[in-house]
């Protein structure tokens, strides 16, 4: 999915998801099977009752779920998440953190997030990797990396004691 939002406003929910459905398909065959996958995607991320409606004046949460329907009807293996927690509520942060978590198990899926909300990367994350201008810093699990003194002085600076 994209930092910035990628959907057409002017098509409904469902016919967004279906654009992401177009590469699995053969000409003139698999609409059916699409429509159905899509439509229980919609239920599984709470969208099936807006299917109909235009993506147009949705909530913003609400469309970054819509744009993640699209990349998941594609089955894919590794789902790239850009940024996926910028300009979300922190309620929804939290709610993002769970879907996550239930997405790698129910879709099989490997997911690489890139990400500045580092609570939502340490509670979601199996394996971490930090950069800080393109070079990399440390790699670990969350646990390794939270200690890791380079992403400490990098992200939280020095420790400043008083002079004596």
């Amino acid at each position: 999915t994209f930092q910035n939002l990628e959907l057409f406003l002017a098509m409904t929910v469902l016919e967004n998801v279906l654009v992401g459905a177009h590469s699995t398909m053969s000409f003139g065959h698999g609409e059916r099977a699409a429509r159905a996958r899509a439509l229980a995607i919609l239920d599984y991320l709470d969208l099936a009752d807006l299917a109909e409606r235009r993506a147009a004046g949705l909530p913003f949460g609400t469309l970054k779920r819509v744009e993640l329907a699209r990349a998941l009807i594609a089955r894919p293996r590794l789902l790239l998440l850009d940024e996926p927690a910028s300009g979300l509520t922190h309620e929804e942060v939290g709610g993002l953190a769970e879907l996550i978590r239930n997405l790698r198990h129910e879709f099989q899926l490997t997911i690489l997030l890139v990400e500045h909300h580092m609570n939502l990367i340490m509670s979601v994350s199996e394996r971490v990797h930090v950069l800080n201008f393109g070079r990399k810093l440390a790699e670990g699990t969350p646990a390794e990396v939270r200690s890791d003194p380079a992403v400490i002085e990098s992200y939280l600076g020095r420790a400043r004691h008083p002079s004596a």
